[in-house]
């Protein structure tokens, strides 16, 4: 087998196996180190002895997605502030209509990822989101197939549990509704902001201590639109842009892009923002990517 044959039969899968990482991770950045890694261990595979191309790149990514989590987590232990996944700025062409896949890349998805154990999470994606059979997934994380069953059981009930007791919005409704924030923002309506704020919206901010943001989350719609009216500044340029499956605002000043703004929708209201200002997770967005499962 040559060399060519193992770039493509990666190549060919790479918007897959980035999106297992990424969403083992929460950072395009670290996805993309692991997969240079996971090629270089690819390129050295015997490919007349690999019967499921799929299966078996997927069980390779997801082992060394599990070692970067795991060697990382001192790093995120102490991290200045909350710690948020690093956006994902979305090509046009993603497949947002498969509803599955857009949920599992969305910021509250992530969020609530971050909860699980490293293998509860890796299972949770392999099984719930790309369907991997059981077999697999104990091979990738090195368990008896028992043993996953039960991770994986465990990890849904948690996910359950968690999970918003409102219907998030689709990306249409989503957008109208930050469309019609931002249009009250821009002329200060503070009654407009507030009908399309829940009660108990929180802001949760990332700034890793680099630059100036709330280190805590800020629940409730007036202290919100404070922070929004102390931010969005007549110096700072807005642009929509497609983040994790969701309208999201990419907030510039000149040619900077100093934060990204994701709002969770539910029930016609906004209910959360999420705002991603550390310097070192907005290099990601500098291009669009295409994820898949």
């Amino acid at each position: 087998m040559t060399t060519d044959e193992h770039a493509e039969r990666f190549t060919l899968l790479r918007p897959l196996l980035f999106t297992i990482v990424y969403e083992i991770l929460g950072s395009a950045t670290e996805a993309d180190d692991v997969l240079q890694d996971s090629y270089l261990r690819w390129a050295e595979v015997d490919l007349s002895r690999v019967y499921d191309t799929r299966s078996y790149l997927g069980r390779l990514v997801t082992r060394q997605a599990l070692n970067a989590l795991r060697a990382g987590a001192r790093r995120r232990e102490d991290y200045v502030g909350v710690w948020l996944p690093e956006p994902l700025l979305l090509d046009e062409h993603d497949p947002s209509a498969d509803v599955v896949l857009t949920e599992s890349v969305s910021m509250a998805m992530l969020v609530l990822l971050e909860t699980l154990t490293p293998d509860e999470r890796a299972v949770f994606v392999l099984r719930e989101v790309f369907g991997f059979g059981y077999d697999d997934i104990a091979e990738a994380v090195g368990k008896s197939v028992v043993a996953v069953r039960q991770v994986a059981h465990r990890a849904r009930e948690h996910v359950r549990a968690r999970r918003r007791r409102f219907q998030p919005a689709g990306a249409a409704r989503a957008a109208r509704i930050t469309e019609r924030f931002m249009a009250a923002v821009a002329t200060g309506d503070m009654e407009g902001m507030l009908a399309l704020l829940a009660p108990d919206v929180t802001w949760t901010a990332d700034s890793g201590g680099k630059v100036s943001a709330v280190r805590r989350p800020v629940v409730g719609a007036e202290r919100v639109v404070t922070l929004v009216l102390g931010i969005f500044r007549e110096d700072v340029r807005i642009e929509f842009v497609n983040c994790n499956g969701t309208p999201a605002l990419a907030a510039y000043g000149g040619d900077r892009l100093e934060a990204v703004f994701l709002a969770d929708v539910a029930d016609e209201k906004i209910t959360h923002f999420y705002v991603v200002r550390n310097p070192d997770k907005l290099l990601a967005l500098e291009a669009p990517r295409r994820i898949s499962r």
